[in-house]
């Protein structure tokens, strides 16, 4: 019996796979847990259709990415926070200050995106990156000032 899983299921394969079962696993199980459909030509047309929309999707959000990230790349910020005379500020520069001020910029970045290894506590220019997914960096310049 073929069916196509609706699920991943653990030892047989992964949401979207055409596999070739037996007749008891497939009805007993699969199907009655609701794991699995079985393949009729419709059905594995339509799951076709389904995995090019989804790459094609999938695609079109990489390119937004990578545009994004080019008009990212150089954009500097200036962040203005209380320091003391020796430039120690009295608080902290975190990813969650930087998404803000990139999000006044018009950048629509998440805060979990801009990767800091410590919160900048120190007056000065920092080359700081910001991951919009996986394989795609974009550096910018973050400029904190004494207040």
């Amino acid at each position: 019996m073929k069916v196509i899983l609706k699920a991943d299921v653990k030892g047989s394969g992964k949401k979207g796979d055409i596999l070739e079962v037996s007749d008891g696993y497939g009805r007993n199980f699969l199907i009655k847990k609701g794991l699995a459909e079985i393949a009729t030509p419709a059905s594995i047309n339509e799951m076709k259709q389904k995995k090019s929309s989804e790459e094609f999707h999938k695609a079109e959000n990489v390119k937004a990415l990578k545009e994004l990230a080019e008009r990212l790349s150089g954009t500097g910020i200036t962040l203005a926070i209380r320091a003391g005379e020796n430039g120690k500020t009295f608080g902290s520069v975190t990813s969650q200050h930087i998404a803000s001020a990139l999000e006044e910029l018009g950048f629509e970045v998440d805060k979990k995106r801009v990767l800091l290894k410590d919160p900048i506590k120190n007056v000065g220019t920092y080359e700081v990156e910001v991951r919009l997914m996986e394989g795609v960096l974009s550096k910018i310049k973050v400029n904190v000032v004494a207040q």
